[in-house]
């Protein structure tokens, strides 16, 4: 991985971001006439998830945010959950790292750009694969840190990345344990780039079974999902040409354009070895 710097850290107050953790504004914006480019972006982040979903199926999202898969995932068994409140939710006030859900709960869990939120990213999946079924999947998106997110985050001051922390230590944090919106976007490299650490720290717990790069254009001018920034509105065919775009750029340069990842892993059952 290409880097700038190997750690950037902000304080909330520096954020450019306008309306930072606010889902009641998100979900306004998003049932605007103004929403096409979000849209189209969330469908883009969502909806390659129903290939691995099959309608009995009983899945649930974590850190949900603003409730945006509803609209995306075909399964009507399909809750959504955060460590908030909002009425929205499915569940509230659910701590992705200790869940109380019952053991072998789900057949499929979703985690859409929320690992890099979690301070200890090793007891979310000892979690997961607690509670999901044999063979059960976790359906993953996340940020992918290339040159042009490094950027962005530096300019936006929003979030920030750490590529110095030790991704499996259960005692030093890798994002504010005191602010669920704090992130480290360098953490899905530190988990999943290495294949040799990540077999070595989860290779008993879960596989890799898919895995694909995504989004650079349609995410800089999608304003934002939560927090916001400005954004030219477009035409679905214009975001149409953009994404064909973003995929040429990311074939041939993943470590300067890509700002995405699709990750499926499926849940190794410990009780046949």
């Amino acid at each position: 991985m290409l880097k700038i710097t190997k750690k950037v850290e902000f304080k909330p107050e520096e954020n450019k971001m306008r309306s930072v953790a606010d889902t009641d504004t998100a979900k306004k914006i998003f049932n605007s006439r103004k929403s096409n480019n979000l849209r189209f972006l969330l469908k883009q982040r969502f909806s390659w998830m129903n290939k691995f979903i099959s309608e009995a199926d009983i899945g649930v999202e974590f850190g949900s945010g603003a409730g945006f898969a509803k609209h995306y995932i075909h399964n009507r068994n399909f809750k959504t959950s955060d460590l908030s409140s909002d009425d929205h939710l499915d569940y509230k006030g659910i701590d992705a790292q200790s869940t109380n859900f019952d053991e072998e709960k789900f057949n499929y869990v979703i985690a859409s750009n929320m690992i890099h939120h979690i301070p200890f990213p090793i007891k979310f999946f000892r979690e997961m694969h607690r509670i999901l079924k044999k063979d059960g999947k976790l359906i993953i998106f996340e940020s992918y840190c290339s040159i042009f997110f490094q950027i962005a985050t530096i300019i936006m001051k929003h979030e920030g990345f750490d590529f110095t922390k030790n991704v499996w230590d259960e005692k030093d944090p890798k994002s504010d344990e005191q602010n669920a919106w704090a992130g480290n976007i360098a953490v899905p490299h530190l988990i999943f780039d290495n294949v040799k650490e990540f077999k070595n720290n989860l290779g008993n717990l879960f596989s890799i079974e898919y895995e694909e790069l995504t989004e650079c254009l349609i995410f800089l001018n999608s304003g934002g999902v939560t927090s916001k920034t400005f954004y030219i509105p477009l035409p679905i065919f214009m975001l149409k040409f953009l994404n064909y775009i973003d995929k040429i750029l990311i074939k041939f340069f993943p470590n300067i354009f890509c700002m995405g990842r699709r990750i499926v892993l499926k849940k190794i059952d410990n009780s046949l070895s």
